[in-house]
């Protein structure tokens, strides 16, 4: 029945957040057309959380060594928006896209949907 899933990011500069995920995070992608770029993602899960506010969506990245990977992405010029923060489910920390928005990264500590 469901056989995947598409997340959009919405960019102040989509041309430069496509070249971030392809020439600094190294993410395979495909030419939809005239260079719209749609990119390969590791493998995914989703989760819902309780909001007070209005609902919103976010995206994280997932790795096994959150202190490693930030090493490296900084040896690639990312910049990172947040301290890493040790939370009861995982390490983490944000990191910004040339077009102004942030994606979280983190080691988890939970049970990894990924493995089933």
């Amino acid at each position: 029945m469901i056989n995947g899933s598409h997340v959009v990011l919405f960019s102040r500069d989509p041309e430069a957040d496509r070249t971030f995920f392809a020439d600094v995070l190294g993410q395979p992608n495909v030419d939809a057309g005239g260079g719209w770029l749609i990119f390969k993602l590791p493998p995914a899960e989703v989760a819902m959380h309780p909001s007070e506010g209005p609902a919103g969506h976010e995206l994280f990245f997932m790795c096994d060594d959150v202190e490693a990977t930030m090493q490296e992405l900084r040896a690639r010029g990312v910049e990172f928006t947040e301290d890493l923060t040790e939370e009861r489910w995982g390490r983490l920390t944000r990191f910004r896209l040339p077009g102004g928005g942030d994606i979280g990264l983190y080691e988890p500590r939970h049970p990894r949907a990924t493995d089933l």
